[in-house]
This record gives structure tokens, C-alpha cells and sequence, in this order.
């Protein structure tokens, strides 16, 4: 009769181990933890924006007739980035 709180110090102790396993994966999972966790970059111009960028230009005069052409034609078939 002696054990007092043995046992149910033990499964204490060990709720108390998972749960601080579980917080500090779910912290570095969500990137809480000084930067570690996924990083996410800035998303790359798309085709929309990369299509403005070209229209733009034309508009300005940077490029001539045949070269928007090419270069919308370049965008419709491989995006912005060929």
C-alpha cells in the first residue's frame, strides 16, 4: 500500500510529456517558433500580371507591334515562366 502517487504520478508525468511534444511540434508546424516551420515565399507574377507587364510596355512604347505579339503569343502558350 505503499505507492501513494506512483502510478498515477507516472501517467501524469507522461500526459504531461505528450502534451508538451504535441505544443512544440504544433509551434514549429505553424512557424511560432523564431521562423522555423513552413516558409512562403512571395507567389511569382502570374500570367495575368506578366500580360499587364507586356501591354504596358506597349503602351508606353518599349516595345513595338510584332514584339507584344510574340511576347503575348510566348505568354498564351507557356506562361510567364518560359
Amino acid at each position: 500500500m505503499g505507492h501513494g502517487w506512483g502510478m498515477a504520478g507516472g501517467v501524469w508525468m507522461a500526459l504531461f510529456w505528450v502534451a508538451l511534444i504535441l505544443l512544440v511540434v504544433y509551434l514549429v508546424r505553424s512557424g511560432s517558433l523564431t521562423g522555423w516551420g513552413p516558409q512562403r515565399s512571395p507567389d511569382p507574377p502570374g500570367r495575368d500580371e506578366a500580360m499587364d507587364i507586356v501591354r504596358q510596355r506597349f503602351a508606353r512604347g518599349e516595345i513595338d507591334f510584332e514584339e507584344f505579339e510574340r511576347r503575348k503569343t510566348a505568354l498564351e502558350r507557356h506562361g510567364p515562366d518560359m
